[in-house]
């Protein structure tokens, strides 16, 4: 025995010291039913633990915190127990023996219980493992991805080797699981033609994955609003994914991926319908204001009345429990709820006060714009929220954090602009891209339009800085060299600065790079005239080539928004029936699966051009589809609501008037006389002296109705009837008040009005237009006018327009000049009012 003790006498020193029991440690560990065993275990054995001993004790410490429900988690207890600091010490001598997965898992591991990556033994470990990186396998590539990306090292160096690794490697990847790890965290760094890769291998592989991967399909949509890609063809089988598994999708779950949709702009009724159902069920089952505040703010905007108002009465309830950013959460989801629940906005601006000090300026700027959007008067709010974004201003040198600090302090009561302001947006004017520009300007112009109203003075300097802000931006915009980098500048760009000061020379900017135009960008630009209602026909004619040489890379989903501006701006292309004619061929397969409001604002652009597809109207005009649409309704904000229900109505009676041999029913009665009810108003200006001249010019106020209802419920401003020798003839006694309208001249039956004219007579309609009629750059009758004056002729009218631009004009500035173009547009050139 002596002898053996000579011989090994490190062997018998360990052999010595052994615990009792024989068992192999690590199976003692995997054994352990909490955190106790396992420090007990590492007390004992501390000397002689080895590398995957201490990556066992680590793996099954984190095992037992997540088994845990939030409220029982206790990270930091762990953390801080004597033996985890012994394990900690542990692992920075051993992490060189263990292998590659268990060295990176270690790493996950150590964040999880939060040790930041200024940590010794965190920084040790990342170092170890980018020494490793080329022989990592993807499978703890991704992972290691994962840690880099949860240390906010998105943009290192060390992520861009991983970005090189992958694209080194992509032909050999075939796990997706691994593959949308490594694509969400090196997002931030690749080329749009590695992007494209990615999308591509993606697609590939998808086929791969069964349909329960949830946390796969969410990664892809993650990655996709990473690089700000709506790619339908993946969001749409990703949906299905989520659509699969709705019943098995947590809050959290939930939560993501309606907030990933919305970032997309990717509209899923289905899901949207089928997570309310989930979310509602779940209201009873938090009480604690962490998860309630994440199911107020996901359900919030698309619950119904009875849940919207359980939700209230609960989180007012939970009030008093809010932290600063729960509040915030609540305040902003109260904001797209359109909430005017008086005493909880009270309560949360409250809270949202005693917090004030704590948040950041764009969460300031959250706040200014709810309270203004919720009606919210505190004098006391708004004072402290004008010191701390003056505060701000005054150490501020980024430029999109100065141009929303002055976006606050301009929609503040009384805004005002010093000279120091003026000075510090001048000063990094250099730097700013157009949405910092138009920020700028947006906020100058209401500090101006204050001064105009209540200070009866416009300082010169806020002059200046506007005149400044038009040079930066035409100067960036005849700069800019690449369609893809415009778009990002100018997609989301509005307000009467950009319309008036920039459009045009964005357009001629566009008209430049048009050549850049191509399947994926189409649908984008499209969008932006529509918006902009400016009419260039270069781009249009642009846009449906793309269209016809590409149609079969465009998603289905985008065909709407590539149609609108043709629509909207009353404009056709060459080779117009083959534009439509392969827009709709198109859409033709996906018309049971398109979301309700999409068919309906489909059909009705493509009714204002005269253009109606059988098949498409087959599929809105059925009990089934209403139906569906009906719900969906329930689940809008009321203007968006109110909308789809005027182009629904709309469509209708375009189909009713002009493709009667399709049969379909006129059933807006009740909702037209509902609405007209209420929404009529009283006379402009200009609507004045029409109706006053038109007395004159035909004989007498008789001979004139001011604001007719129509069959099918149109208005028009003013009717007459003329025999068949053109003479006026009267109508019945008149009770109309100058400025204000007359009560409703209507037919509720749908009959053609002429119907019933004396043989030979001509009712006529006078319609007088203004700017909003017209596209916005050249006299050129939009798309709704042009199908209303088409509509009143086939009702039997003779349509008279009277644009803004000719009755203001100079030709037309005496009463005259202005009698005389009546007679002449009534009755004909050379026509005496006799």
């Amino acid at each position: 025995m002596l002898r053996l003790r000579a011989i090994c006498p490190f062997s018998w020193r360990v052999f010595q010291f052994r615990p009792f029991s024989f068992e192999p440690l690590l199976n003692q560990m995997n054994k352990c039913t909490d955190e106790e065993q396992i420090f007990d275990l590492i007390e004992k054995n501390k000397d002689i633990l080895s590398e995957k001993q201490v990556a066992c004790a680590l793996s099954m410490l984190w095992q037992f915190q997540k088994q845990k429900s939030i409220l029982l988690k206790n990270v930091e207890c762990i953390r801080d127990h004597p033996q985890f600091l012994t394990l900690h010490n542990l692992t920075t001598t051993k992490m060189e023996f263990m292998n590659d997965s268990t060295l990176v898992n270690v790493l996950y591991i150590i964040q999880q219980f939060g040790f930041e990556a200024h940590d010794p033994l965190v920084e040790a470990l990342v170092t170890e493992a980018w020494r490793r990186l080329e022989r990592f396998d993807i499978n703890v590539l991704s992972k290691f991805s994962s840690c880099l990306a949860d240390q906010h090292l998105c943009f290192s160096p060390l992520m861009g080797k991983i970005a090189d690794i992958v694209n080194r490697n992509l032909e050999t990847i075939q796990d997706l699981r691994c593959l949308s790890v490594l694509m969400v965290s090196i997002s931030s760094l690749i080329s749009q033609r590695f992007q494209e890769q990615l999308v591509n291998k993606t697609e590939q592989l998808f086929d791969t994955i069964d349909s329960s991967q949830v946390n796969i399909a969410r990664r892809i949509v993650q990655f996709l609003r990473n690089i700000k890609y709506s790619y339908y063809p993946l969001l749409e089988r990703c949906n299905k994914v989520f659509l699969s598994n709705v019943n098995h999708l947590d809050l959290d779950s939930i939560s993501k991926i309606l907030s990933l949709y919305h970032s997309l702009q990717f509209h899923s009724f289905e899901f949207i319908l089928m997570t309310k159902k989930r979310l509602t069920e779940m209201i009873p089952l938090f009480d604690y204001p962490a998860s309630f505040v994440k199911l107020f703010v996901t359900l919030g905007p698309v619950a119904g009345p009875e849940e919207e108002k359980q939700l209230k009465s609960t989180i007012l309830l939970m009030s008093e429990e809010l932290t600063s950013q729960q509040a915030l959460a609540v305040m902003g989801a109260m904001e797209e709820m359109e909430s005017r629940n008086s005493r909880l906005i009270k309560k949360i601006a409250s809270i949202l006060h005693k917090h004030l000090d704590n948040y950041k300026p764009v969460e300031l700027l959250r706040i200014t714009q709810a309270s203004i959007f919720l009606h919210f008067q505190s004098k006391e709010l708004f004072v402290k929220l004008r010191e701390l974004l003056l505060s701000y201003l005054k150490v501020s040198v980024i430029p999109s954090e100065i141009s929303l600090l002055i976006c606050a302090l301009s929609m503040l009561p009384s805004p005002h602009l010093d000279e120091a302001r003026i000075s510090q947006i001048e000063a990094v004017l250099p730097q700013c891209d157009l949405n910092d520009l138009n920020s700028f300007a947006t906020s100058v112009l209401r500090c101006i339009q204050y001064d105009h109203m209540y200070r009866n003075n416009i300082p010169g300097k806020q002059l200046k800085l506007l005149q400044k802000l038009d040079h930066y931006g035409r100067q960036r915009l005849q700069k800019c060299s690449s369609l893809n980098l415009l778009w990002e500048e100018v997609k989301s760009l509005k307000g009467d600065w950009f319309a008036d000061s920039l459009l045009e020379e964005t357009v001629v900017t566009l008209q430049r790079l048009m050549d850049e135009i191509n399947y994926i960008n189409v649908a984008g630009i499209a969008s932006f005239i529509s918006r902009t209602n400016y009419l260039s026909t270069s781009l249009l004619d642009r846009i449906a080539s793309v269209v016809l040489q590409q149609i079969e890379k465009i998603h289905p989903f985008a065909i709407l928004a590539i149609i609108l501006p043709f629509s909207a701006l009353n404009y056709d292309p060459p080779q117009r029936d083959e534009f439509f004619g392969t827009c709709l061929q198109r859409l033709n397969s996906y018309l049971s699966i398109l979301d309700p409001l999409m068919l309906v604002f489909l059909g009705y652009s493509l009714a204002t051009r005269e253009y109606f597809s059988e098949d498409l109207l087959k599929a809105i005009f059925n009990i089934r589809f209403l139906a569906k649409l009906d719900s969906q309704l329930e689940l809008l904000c009321s203007s968006l609501n109110m909308k789809v229900q005027f182009r629904l109505m709309e469509l209708n009676r375009a189909v009713c008037l002009e493709c009667p041999e399709y049969q379909i029913p006129w059933f807006h009665d009740r909702f037209c006389q509902q609405q007209y009810k209420k929404d009529f108003g009283s006379m402009n200006g200009a609507q004045q002296q029409i109706y006053k001249m038109l007395a004159e010019v035909l004989g007498g106020i008789n001979f004139v109705k001011a604001s007719v209802l129509t069959p099918y419920y149109y208005t028009i401003d003013f009717e007459c009837i003329l025999d068949k020798r053109k003479n006026p003839l009267p109508y019945g006694s008149h009770n109309t008040t100058l400025g204000k309208l007359p009560k409703i001249h209507s037919e509720l039956n749908t009959q053609i009005a002429g119907s019933r004219l004396p043989p030979g007579a001509e009712k006529i309609a006078l319609e007088f237009l203004d700017s909003r009629a017209f596209c916005r750059n050249i006299p050129h009758l939009k798309g709704k006018s042009a199908m209303k004056k088409r509509h009143l002729e086939i009702l039997g009218y003779r349509v008279i327009q009277i644009p803004h631009f000719e009755w203001n004009s100079m030709a037309l500035s005496t009463k005259n000049a202005r009698m005389d173009y009546l007679r002449e547009r009534i009755f004909g050139e050379g026509k005496s009012s006799s």
